[in-house]
């Protein structure tokens, strides 16, 4: 299993003038002490008007800030939003290569739907169409990035004829594709595709990854028709990761921030069915859960405890980490996204935990 760092940028309140700032810079520290430590790669999400939670709207412009400081850490787009009007297929196409030029071939590149009212309905995205323009995109860019001229001639987007579109990504025939998900049908839908899979599974213990990762192999085993030029059956989750010198530093630094990033999390994935409610749910059916225990008030009992002792965290000195981690591997996830600040660890813990995953725990999984 590999190990890559992951990143929502949050920006807790009480704001100040350089806040934002101060997010950006400490990330971008991060991610250079991620590449001297041996990480595999540095994600990111694409979010939008999700105040505290995720800064991150334009990620793009960070990840070339980030190839000019690093040399192997690998960039994953975690996720490109792929529906109609948050990002053209073709313009997708071109920053794509753009960055896998710059950064001598280091994209991966991952896409979704997105997953939240505050930016569905922000850009007035249908969220009963959100799947069938994620897939149809797909198909749009990878023929963007290898035929010689492309026409795109689909129901979302369509070209007045035929064009070259440049540049063309270092990776041949393309970089390597990944689909997120957090809906147990999505997981069979991303194998479908024959793309990597991206789990985004909130506050969830490894043992209950095995099923889900069951259903993306089950996918792979029936795609006839993979959208790129080659098959990616890597498998991926997301976890939230604090690593300190001992064990009892490590739960008083991560307490908090875990357990508001869950709860936090949990209401925004909820509130898709709270926009929709009354009517049918159709591919967001998931939401109605989140929704559903917020409403009961469970999330309020949720507590560091649970999300520690369940699994549904690394997190503790070096030793602990590698027998959580190992759980993950067990499951069968093949690249261990570790978002190493939900909320607000301060930059030096962060820093901290970085390098003791990087000199202790991924040598364990070398």
């Amino acid at each position: 299993m590999k190990f890559a760092l992951f990143y929502e940028i949050p920006v807790a309140r009480p704001w100040d003038a350089e806040s934002e700032h101060r997010a950006y810079k400490n990330t971008i520290e991060q991610a250079i002490l991620g590449d001297k430590m041996g990480f595999h790669s540095f994600w990111t999400v694409e979010h939008h008007f999700l105040e505290e939670y995720s800064h991150c709207s334009n990620p793009e412009v960070l990840y070339g800030a980030i190839a000019a400081q690093t040399k192997n850490i690998r960039l994953g787009y975690g996720v490109r939003l792929l529906p109609k009007p948050y990002n053209h297929p073709i313009r997708t196409a071109e920053s794509v290569a753009v960055l896998d030029l710059v950064s001598d071939g280091r994209v991966e590149f991952g896409t979704g739907r997105s997953s939240t009212r505050a930016e569905l309905e922000g850009f007035d995205v249908s969220p009963h169409e959100t799947r069938a323009m994620w897939s149809e995109a797909l198909r749009h860019i990878v023929s963007a990035w290898t035929e010689e001229e492309y026409q795109a001639d689909g129901k979302y987007w369509r070209m007045g004829g035929p064009r070259r579109v440049q540049p063309k990504p270092l990776q041949k025939p393309h970089p390597p594709i990944w689909g997120a998900t957090s809906s147990p049908d999505g997981h069979r839908e991303i194998g479908r595709h024959g793309i990597g899979l991206c789990s985004f599974t909130v506050g969830v213990p490894p043992e209950e990854l095995t099923e889900r990762i069951a259903l993306y192999r089950q996918g792979l085993s029936e795609c006839a028709d993979p959208v790129g030029k080659f098959v990616n059956d890597q498998a991926a989750t997301f976890t939230m990761v604090h690593c300190a010198p001992t064990k009892q530093e490590a739960y008083e630094v991560a307490a908090e921030s875990f357990v508001w990033y869950v709860r936090r999390g949990s209401w925004l994935i909820g509130s898709v069915a709270e926009w929709l409610e009354g009517t049918d749910l159709g591919t967001y059916s998931y939401a109605a859960a989140p929704l559903e225990h917020h409403r009961a008030g469970a999330l309020e009992h949720l507590n560091f405890d649970y999300i520690h002792e369940s699994g549904a965290s690394v997190v503790g000195d070096p030793d602990e980490c590698i027998e959580t981690a190992k759980r993950y591997e067990a499951a069968g996830c093949d690249l261990l996204l570790c978002l190493v600040n939900p909320y607000k660890i301060p930059h030096e813990k962060v820093m901290q935990s970085i390098e003791l995953l990087g000199r202790h725990v991924l040598p364990a999984f070398a």
